[in-house]
């Protein structure tokens, strides 16, 4: 759509000499192209964010300077965000952290609109039946290698939580150029699209994978952190990115716990390498994580929280005690033990907010949320074996099999393997 500033004046609703305005003051938000006469041509995104500024100048009574600042952090910053005005984008959001993030932020948040942006038009249908067909989301089929489709489903978003990538480090070493499609250059296509489309904030998802990586997975998903830290210097303040970056997810599809009560009804577990450690957190924990990275980021971020570690056979003893261990050896590209940190980074890392924060070499910009950020001593790491949290047998029992996991589960684990 290419809109004449007459049309834009009856569509918003003011007047043309107020269109022209607002676009001097806003110029990095409001951006219509030229025609070869020189007359404005003004976009949908364009369209959008005078609506936007119309709200907050008629409406809220907010001056020029304050809503040029909520433009640019969402409403965010100290006071929090508004989600109830916020329409947000989700890409991968029918995988586990997509659909735990839609629940929690439609019961409790109430945002105007979440979008989920994925591939498989079965899980999104299984998806739409599992939430009610609730009028707040909103399914868009796309896939973030298409660079068009993802810009068009953009428009009108506030934020943008990127979490597609593929994830499997069996897939991704035999798939290598795949995974370089999906998590490298779909990275560059939700920066480019987010700039383009008028967006806030971004966040997006890594892993402890990324620190040191050893396979193709992780250099991907380091290759992305660093795509979506240095994104802000194409932005002009007018998006700002950030990643969150965290470790296995607890009970998701991609863990180990899955398989272990799969195995435990064989008599027999497998287990890669007994001196194997994990840091481990919840889905619950990882959705506020990103909430978190919102309120607070400010651009270019990597927010890692504080969560606990836990041995492999530990695990193995919570989940069948009575069952026999194999032991298959490491898998290619697989560490012994996990690091969110690295040296390097150490550097750069704040603790802040039960967080670890940690802060792009290169500021674009006066931080203002980080005055109580105290820094990490040079050479700091955060890795699983060294984690002074450790979860205790009783611990992981109580997540696998619920707090009360009693006498009838324990009498079912201690049964397996007596054949």
């Amino acid at each position: 759509m290419s809109a004449r500033i007459k049309e834009v004046s009856e569509e918003v609703g003011v007047p043309v000499s107020t269109i022209r305005h607002w676009q001097k003051e806003f110029s990095e938000y409001v951006k219509p192209a030229r025609t070869g006469g020189g007359q404005r041509r003004y976009s949908v995104a364009d369209i959008d964010k005078l609506r936007e500024i119309k709200k907050l100048v008629y409406d809220e009574k907010v001056g020029i300077g304050e809503a040029k600042e909520i433009l640019v952090h969402g409403n965010g910053g100290k006071e929090g965000i508004d989600w109830q005005n916020q329409i947000i984008l989700l890409t991968g959001g029918t995988g586990s952290f997509g659909k735990h993030f839609c629940k929690i932020l439609l019961e409790k948040y109430n945002p105007k609109a979440i979008r989920i942006y994925s591939r498989d038009e079965l899980k999104q249908h299984e998806m739409r039946i599992e939430f009610n067909d609730d009028p707040r989301l909103r399914f868009f089929i796309g896939d973030v290698r298409d660079f068009d489709r993802l810009r068009r489903a953009m428009y009108g978003v506030d934020l943008v939580v990127h979490a597609a990538a593929l994830k499997q480090v069996p897939a991704c070493e035999y798939n290598p150029f795949e995974a370089v499609k999906t998590n490298v250059h779909g990275a560059q296509n939700v920066i480019d699209a987010s700039i383009d489309c008028g967006v806030k904030k971004v966040i997006a998802l890594s892993t402890d994978k990324a620190v040191n990586p050893v396979n193709l997975y992780g250099a991907t998903k380091l290759c992305s952190d660093k795509l979506f830290v240095q994104g802000n210097a194409y932005s002009g303040g007018r998006a700002k990115f950030a990643c969150v970056r965290y470790g296995n997810v607890i009970g998701s599809r991609g863990s180990v716990i899955p398989v272990f009560l799969q195995q435990r009804s064989s008599g027999k577990i497998t287990i890669t390498d007994e001196r194997m450690t994990r840091f481990w957190i919840t889905l619950d924990e990882a959705v506020e994580l990103v909430l978190k990275g919102f309120k607070y980021m400010e651009g270019g971020e990597i927010f890692v929280p504080r969560i606990p570690s836990m041995r492999i056979m530990d695990l193995a003893e919570a989940i069948a005690p009575e069952c026999e261990v194999e032991h298959i050896g490491i898998r290619e590209g697989e560490k012994l033990h996990e690091a969110l940190t690295g040296e390097d980074e150490g550097r750069n890392t704040y603790s802040y907010k039960d967080m670890y924060v940690i802060m792009p070499s290169h500021s674009w910009w006066k931080r203002k949320n980080y005055v109580e950020a105290v820094k990490m001593p040079e050479g700091f790491v955060y890795t699983s074996d060294a984690n002074q949290e450790l979860m205790t047998v009783e611990e992981l029992r109580a997540i696998v099999f619920g707090e009360q996991a009693g006498s009838q589960d324990q009498s079912v684990v201690a049964q397996v393997g007596k054949g």
